[in-house]
């Protein structure tokens, strides 16, 4: 079966998995965590995203992810990118570092972000690195050290979760503390991270009461959240897929918009399907890779083979033209 395309729009609430290739690890010591760390955080500022939990564990990693102007797959794929290339120069290995896509669901954010911080936050708990929600304070490897104050990290918006628990900041952090304290015995919470109808619904108990009546509700495994809230978001992607479909049937694809932005600025077409490097043909570049993904929802890849150069220029050339269009 086909993978299912991620679905993304901005705002969203998603909770991120990210594990090693074969359960193997992906951070060797404290020096790799924290060029994890600088690389998201990099990129989550540029992205104009927000981070309301993470934790790094030695294969895997879990972060609460709101999107922003860039969505997720830009900036996931520029930190585990990045990130797989330093680790393999320096621990000399060659190869995947990560399985070959990490999982992203979407989630209704009223009903799950506690859960999900709080979730997330008790992970090395879960897994006996630290036995104390005391001892959690101090783990520097996980957003909660930040949430309590022990930890700085200007990339996460430690405001935000807090407001959760009370206008004044100090006894938001006690009740914060309390609520993390109270799900320390809970162990793993399945529709958290996986469970297709289980997890739209929002537990068992809601899967039951439904068969009892003899009712259905919408589910997809990539969401995280009550019926009414999966239909709204597919109807949203729906919607999105359909304009998009529009302006293809119109002639508006990646010739006519290559055709368009070439009119408009005087070059050669096939001096920009060459690779041209000249300043005006690197500005139509990226006006047309960045418009052909936003407009069009065509891959980096695709765009790659109309317009000269490689995958990875073509997305430097969209983050710059995104940049020109917001100015």
């Amino acid at each position: 079966m086909p993978r299912q395309a991620r679905l993304d729009t901005l705002g969203a609430l998603h909770h991120i998995m990210v594990r090693g290739i074969n359960r193997s690890r992906i951070f060797k010591d404290e020096e790799d965590k924290r060029s994890f760390l600088r690389r998201l955080g990099r990129a989550v500022e540029k992205g104009e995203c927000s981070i309301y939990a993470w934790v790094l564990m030695d294969n895997h990693v879990h972060i609460l992810f709101k999107s922003g102007r860039q969505g997720i797959s830009a900036v996931m794929r520029k930190v585990l990118s990045g990130y797989a290339q330093y680790f393999n120069r320096r621990h000399r290995r060659r190869g995947h570092l990560f399985e070959n896509r990490y999982k992203s669901i979407l989630c209704d954010e009223e009903t799950y972000l506690l859960a999900l911080v709080r979730y997330i936050h008790l992970n090395p708990v879960r897994a006996r690195v630290v036995s104390t929600i005391r001892e959690l304070d101090r783990y520097p490897w996980s957003g909660h050290s930040m949430i309590v104050g022990r930890e700085d990290h200007s990339w996460m918006d430690r405001d935000y979760v807090l407001s959760r628990f009370g206008r004044e900041k100090g006894s938001a952090v006690g009740r914060y503390r309390k609520f993390v304290g109270e799900g320390k015995g809970m162990g793993r919470i399945p529709e958290l991270t996986g469970g297709g109808l289980k997890r739209s619904l929002g537990g068992w108990s809601q899967v039951m009461a439904l068969r009892r009546r003899g009712g259905g509700e919408e589910s997809d495994e990539r969401i995280l959240g009550c019926g009414e809230f999966v239909e709204r978001i597919l109807r949203e992607v729906e919607e999105r897929q359909l304009r998009q479909l529009r302006l293809r049937r119109k002639g508006k694809g990646v010739e006519g918009i290559i055709e368009e932005e070439c009119e408009k600025s005087g070059v050669d077409r096939k001096e920009l399907e060459k690779g041209g490097r000249r300043g005006v043909v690197s500005r139509v570049r990226e006006v047309v890779s960045y418009r052909c993904g936003e407009e069009l929802g065509i891959s980096a890849a695709e765009i790659a083979r109309h317009v000269g150069v490689g995958t990875s220029s073509v997305l430097r050339a969209m983050e710059r033209g995104r940049g020109r269009r917001r100015n």
